[in-house]
This record gives structure tokens, C-alpha cells and sequence, in this order.
């Protein structure tokens, strides 16, 4: 009896530390790094398995990280997250919220660098991570911290709608600079994300 039409492909062993195939695994790139802001990453379903993504890249690099996938998450498990050890800081636009009919939030106040802080981090396109702004009233509430003024993205595996757009790994280690005052301590991810971009494009270009 001929069973090649009901046998599934074997499955491609992953790395238990960046969850990708063992042949395009990208633990070569993490720089361990210590953060004093605490970082707290919430990835949208759709870009776990997206390999251009940077978001798992810079939770193995930093050492004061969470990442947690979802796009609606529950209020408990949310505030327990966003516990009040630390004020939270959503790294986002303050010019989204008339597209999606909320209040003006409040803005980052230079005032509390001196306090402990953590920065949250929506990973996902511009339309995901607004709906997961929308679908999550506590994180509406947060204050914003836009980024401005920074250098040109090396993200040149993925098209961006705005020239200024940048990837999660490097608009959060832009603001870490900034809320940490020191704009060259978090350099070696930025050189390492070079190298995950470089290896990205490789597979692209043997596609072709």
C-alpha cells in the first residue's frame, strides 16, 4: 500500500532558545545586555513566526525583559504585568489617537528619569499594534513616549510605510538610550541586529 500521500513531512528541529529552525537559528546575534529599565514586550500572534522579526532578538539580549504573545490580553494578567514597582511607559506615537476616536494620552515627562521605569513595547505592524492598543484599555492609559530625532533604520529586509519607521529591537534600544542616558551603551545590539539583517537577506537572496 502506498502511504506517501498520508505521511506528514518530519518537522524541523528548533532552537529551544530563539524558536527557530536549528539551520537559520539566530543565537549567533544576542548581545546580553544589562537594562535598568525593565522591558516589556507584547507580541502580536502574527509575528512569532515571522523571521524578519527582531522582537525575540532583543528579549534574549536584554536582561531585564519580558515578552508575552497576544493581542487581547486580560486586565488581571495585564496590571500584574504592569505592576506599580516600576511606571510604565508605552513606546508609542502621541499622534495615533484621533485614527481611533481615545482621549489624548499623557505624554513622558523628563521628571521621571529619576524613577524606576519600565517601557512597553507593541510588536507588530502599525495596524496590528494599533488594534492591540485599542483592544487593551490599560494600555490606552499609559503615558507615550514618542521617539524622535532618530538615526535611519537598518531594517532593510522590511518594507516601511513611513521613512522613519524602525524595527522593535531598534526603537526600543533608541529609547532605552534615552531613558537610561547613555547613547552608546546599547551600540553592540545595534551592530548584532547589522548581522541578523545580513543573514535574513542571505535566504532572501537564495530564493531568488
Amino acid at each position: 500500500m502506498n502511504t506517501a500521500s498520508t505521511e506528514r513531512p518530519a518537522r524541523r528541529a528548533l532552537c529551544a532558545a530563539c524558536l527557530r529552525p536549528q539551520q537559520t537559528c539566530i543565537c549567533r546575534w544576542v548581545t546580553a545586555l544589562p537594562n535598568q529599565v525593565e522591558v516589556l514586550i507584547l507580541q502580536h500572534p502574527m509575528e512569532v513566526s515571522n523571521a524578519k522579526g527582531s522582537a525575540r532578538l532583543l528579549h534574549l539580549s536584554l536582561a531585564n525583559s519580558r515578552l508575552e504573545v497576544g493581542e487581547t490580553f486580560a486586565p488581571s494578567q495585564l496590571q500584574t504585568w504592569l505592576s506599580p514597582q516600576r511606571r510604565s511607559v508605552l513606546l508609542y506615537p502621541d499622534t495615533e489617537d484621533m485614527a481611533l476616536g481615545l482621549a489624548a494620552p499623557q505624554t513622558f515627562d523628563a521628571a521621571w528619569l529619576s524613577e524606576p521605569l519600565r517601557l512597553v513595547v507593541l510588536d507588530g505592524t502599525w495596524r496590528k499594534s494599533r488594534k492591540m492598543l485599542y483592544l487593551n484599555p490599560l494600555l490606552q492609559a499609559l503615558p507615550r513616549m514618542p521617539l524622535r530625532d532618530t538615526p535611519p533604520s537598518h531594517y532593510l529586509i522590511r518594507k516601511a510605510h513611513l521613512p522613519d519607521q524602525l524595527s522593535t529591537l531598534e526603537a526600543t534600544v533608541y529609547a532605552l538610550a534615552q531613558l537610561e542616558n547613555d547613547h552608546n551603551k546599547f551600540d553592540p545590539l545595534i551592530a548584532a541586529f547589522d548581522g541578523f539583517v545580513a543573514q535574513q537577506a542571505s535566504y532572501v537572496r537564495r530564493s531568488v
